[in-house]
C-alpha cells in the first residue's frame, strides 16, 4: 500500500511530536507498505522519510520546483516526481497513493488534509484518510466537523469523511484493515 503521509516540515517543535514521525516511518517500511510525501527536508517530513529509508522501505518524494530553489529536497527519495506547484504537489500525491495520513503539521498540513477530504467527498477517489489526533492536536477540527453537522452543513451521515484516530496503534489497526 501507498501511504501518504501530510506532516509539519518544521524542526522546533517538541521532540515527541518528531518521535512519531520516526515510529510511523519505520512502521510503514517494515509493514511493506511504501512512503509517499513531499520530498522536502524538515521536521516530521525528514524524520518520518529517514525512518522509513532506513527501514528498508521505498519511499516517493512529491516536490515542487519552488522548493528544489529553496535547497529543502529530501537525499532519500526512492522516487522522485518533481511538479511545477503545490497545486500540482496535491494532485499527484492524492493520484499515487492509496491512502493518507495526518500527523500533526501547521497550514500546509491542513491544506492538503481538506483537498483529500473535499476530493473525496465530491467522489474524486474514494481513498481513506486518517486523522493522527494524538493529544487532541486536531480536536478542534472535530468539534468544527460536529458543529457542521449538527447546523446541517454536513449530512448526518457523510458519503465520504475523514477518519480520527488517537494513537499510532490504533492508526496501524486501521491501516492494517485497508491492506
Amino acid at each position: 500500500m501507498r501511504i501518504a503521509v501530510y506532516c509539519s516540515a518544521k524542526d522546533i517543535i517538541p521532540e515527541e511530536y518528531l518521535r512519531l514521525g520516526d515510529e510511523l516511518g519505520r512502521w510503514i517500511a517494515k509493514s511493506g507498505h511504501t512512503l509517499v510525501y513531499g520530498g522536502a527536508t524538515g521536521g516530521l517530513m525528514t524524520r518520518t522519510s529517514r525512518a522509513a529509508a532506513a527501514a528498508g522501505g521505498e519511499v516517493i518524494g512529491v516536490v515542487p520546483q519552488r522548493i528544489i530553489s529553496a535547497g529543502r529536497l529530501a537525499d532519500n527519495c526512492s522516487t522522485l516526481y518533481i511538479v511545477s506547484s503545490m497545486a500540482e504537489r496535491k494532485q499527484t500525491m492524492r493520484d499515487v497513493a492509496d491512502c493518507f495520513v495526518c500527523l500533526p503539521g501547521s497550514y500546509g498540513t491542513l491544506d492538503e488534509m481538506y483537498d483529500v477530504i473535499a476530493s473525496g467527498t465530491v467522489g474524486e477517489h474514494h481513498k481513506p484518510i486518517y486523522i493522527l489526533n494524538y493529544k487532541g492536536f486536531y480536536e478542534g477540527i472535530r468539534r468544527q466537523a460536529e458543529d457542521m453537522r449538527a447546523l446541517q452543513f454536513l449530512p448526518a451521515q457523510e458519503a465520504y469523511a475523514p477518519v480520527f484516530v488517537e494513537t499510532l496503534e490504533r492508526l496501524y489497526e486501521e491501516l492494517t484493515v485497508d491492506s
